[in-house]
């Protein structure tokens, strides 16, 4: 086994072929060899993939390429904003194709990675919609990838069934289940263990590609009525990536000989950028999308990363930038209309509480706040919502059933046409709160504790009564990386301290501690919690912000084996 890094200086004419996976021509495995994933690693997956690969990677490049010149106009003082050059767009009377009638109703869709029992669990939740998560809420490691792909291939068959040893209980699908949506990673992330043409692939065609070209058909003809499968996509900041991921869906759709609009997909508006881009996203996909979604976790991280040379826009405690935000609140609303005006779902924010079995009146508290979050969602407007966990569906649900009715969604009967006199200022409004201490400890706290579990393999993390995932942990770490930046003053606890490096050294060393006795010396011990000290720490005290906290991370997961396959 060698790291990604030692693999990467090795010269090309060094490297060794091995008997593993049958792959074609250019395409090369770096990952350990199983007979399960070759069924998924088939000759003919490889190929499409790889087909995708070349025929896009240079659009994807320039995508990426003209992300970091926004990035720098950002951080020399410009302000995100509506494009004028696309005004005929926003204001043209066109809509997007007529939704399909398998996803007409999405009141609530339950979220988690592509883990074997949780795909069961959610299937079964009584949710109408499971998104099977391979990016924010999945570790991508090599076997977290393709026991996903296997997981999925074996839920569209319906042959999906788990045996849990430790219960004495084996899951399996109900015969009513979940309407089924695929999350494939960001544009910007890499897939290390699987090269095309001297260059990691792009993982999210890796994820989207094997997916689709092994489950098309069964899909469609089991789940979709004639349409899918069907797809979020996360991390779009621009129409131009929304366009390239329409030129994939018809690729993939003329490749294979279905019909062009089969493929369905609503992309989560979570970057700051994007939400001025909305109409312009929607038009792209016009024959492709099923809606838009607030994904407002991680569009609060991307309003501190897109102002990050901007002192004078600090983020208070995260706990205070919720959805009464006028900046949020205006992104919600204007979400709605837009939606709405084109004929799509529009998707609310996740509630990422998760039951507190051992306290039944702090479990009754949060359960009341969720329902008053949903309440607002589904009185503003929304199609349907996010819930982190099983245990919330059946409150979310009553609480969408109680103002929608018989109705499958609100396309039809909530315009909010008032959203269209928002402006530039109104999405842009500085949040209003304080900063703590004790957000700075939670911060620590959780982004240590994140970043340990997705080292060792776990994406999707429970830690202080929430489902924590990278989305959140992203805000704990730019959040602090603000603060440090620009020394703040704790203005909210009567503190008046400023965050310096030397403080933050002396929360961290005390934030361990408390990790350690939560945790249990045996656990911290075994855990990779000081690699995911060293990791979180650097990233909060970095001169420059990393775009992304899994990015620096990514290496540390990437294992190469020597019994893959190469045609090089």
């Amino acid at each position: 086994m060698v790291g990604f890094e030692t693999f990467l200086e090795t010269p090309l004419k060094e490297r060794k072929s091995f008997v593993g996976y049958d792959v074609p021509e250019g395409v090369d495995i770096r990952g350990r060899y199983d007979a399960e994933f070759a069924r998924i690693l088939s000759n003919d997956a490889l190929q499409f993939v790889a087909g995708l690969q070349r025929e896009f990677r240079n659009h994807i490049k320039y995508a990426m390429e003209r992300r970091i010149e926004a990035k720098m106009r950002y951080n020399n003082g410009g302000l995100p904003g509506f494009d004028p050059a696309t005004m005929k767009v926003r204001e043209g009377e066109w809509v997007c194709a007529a939704v399909p009638p398998a996803v007409a109703d999405r009141r609530v869709e339950i979220t988690g990675p592509v883990d074997r029992k949780m795909i069961i669990n959610a299937l079964n939740s009584g949710a109408k919609v499971f998104m099977a998560d391979f990016e924010d809420a999945l570790s991508p490691t090599w076997e977290n990838l393709m026991r996903g792909q296997i997981n999925l291939k074996d839920a569209v068959n319906g042959t999906i069934s788990f045996n849990d040893k430790a219960r004495n209980r084996t899951y399996k699908l109900n015969e009513q289940t979940a309407m089924l949506f695929v999350r494939p990673r960001g544009w910007h992330l890499p897939e290390a263990h699987i090269f095309i043409d001297g260059e990691p692939a792009t993982g999210c065609l890796v994820d989207f590609g094997l997916y689709f070209f092994h489950n098309y058909s069964s899909f469609r003809k089991l789940q979709g009525q004639c349409y899918g499968p069907f797809f979020y996509l996360p991390k779009m900041e621009h129409s131009r990536e929304a366009r390239i991921w329409n030129n994939v869906f018809e690729r993939a759709e003329k490749m294979v000989g279905i019909e062009n609009g089969s493929i369905r997909a609503t992309v989560l508006i979570e970057t700051l950028p994007a939400v001025f881009q909305m109409d312009e996203i929607l038009y792209e996909l016009r024959d492709h999308s099923v809606g838009l979604n607030c994904g407002r976790w991680d569009y609060i991280f991307s309003y501190v990363k897109t102002f990050q040379a901007h002192p004078d826009r600090l983020l208070p405690d995260r706990v205070q930038v919720g959805m009464t935000q006028h900046f949020m609140r205006s992104y919600s609303d204007l979400l709605i209309r837009t939606c709405h005006r084109r004929g799509v779902h529009a998707m609310g924010g996740m509630a990422a509480q998760i039951p507190i079995r051992d306290d039944p009146k702090a479990n009754e508290a949060a359960m009341e706040l969720v329902k008053k979050d949903k309440l607002k969602e589904v009185r503003a407007g929304h199609d349907g919502t996010w819930a982190a966990h099983p245990g919330l569906i059946p409150a979310i649900m009553e609480v969408f059933t109680n103002n929608m009715g018989n109705k499958a969604n609100q396309i039809e009967s909530v315009k909010r046409e008032e959203a269209a006199l928002l402006n530039e200022e109104d999405l842009l409004q500085i949040p209003r709160g304080v900063r703590t201490m004790e957000a700075l400890r939670l911060n620590t706290r959780v982004g240590i504790q994140y970043v340990a579990a997705w080292l060792t393999g776990t994406g999707s993390v429970p830690l202080y009564n929430l489902m924590e995932d990278a989305a959140t942990a992203e805000i704990s770490r730019v959040q602090n990386w603000q603060w440090l930046k620009y020394e703040v003053e704790l203005n909210g606890d009567g503190l008046g301290v400023k965050v310096s490096r030397c403080l933050f050294g002396r929360v961290v060393e005390e934030e361990m501690a408390r990790i350690e006795k939560e945790v249990g010396k045996e656990k911290f011990n075994k855990g990779m919690y000081k690699e995911a000290c060293k990791i979180f720490k650097r990233q909060c005290i970095a001169p420059k912000l990393d775009d992304f906290l899994t990015l620096d991370a990514y290496n540390q997961i990437v294992v190469y084996h020597p019994s893959g396959s190469s045609k090089l």
